[in-house]
């Protein structure tokens, strides 16, 4: 079993950009946003929180540095 401190490691990447990317999410619901509310994501502060934290979380993720196993 895992411990919390080494989950948290070795997901440090993913993390920080779900974090960045909420705060954008956020940000841009309040600043830009959509002014009828017929759009989907940018028409709730919440809805465009979770999808930018999950974009935020794949485009840091993709940063990740691989650990390389020698044989």
């Amino acid at each position: 079993m895992m411990k919390v401190k080494t989950i948290l490691q070795s997901n440090f990447m993913y993390l920080i950009g779900a974090f960045i990317g909420a705060i954008l999410g956020f940000l841009y619901w309040k600043y830009v946003g959509c002014i009828s509310g017929t759009c989907s994501i940018t028409s709730s502060p919440v809805n465009s929180s979770l999808y930018f934290a999950l974009m935020g979380s794949l485009l840091f993720g993709s940063f990740k540095k691989e650990k390389k196993h020698v044989k």
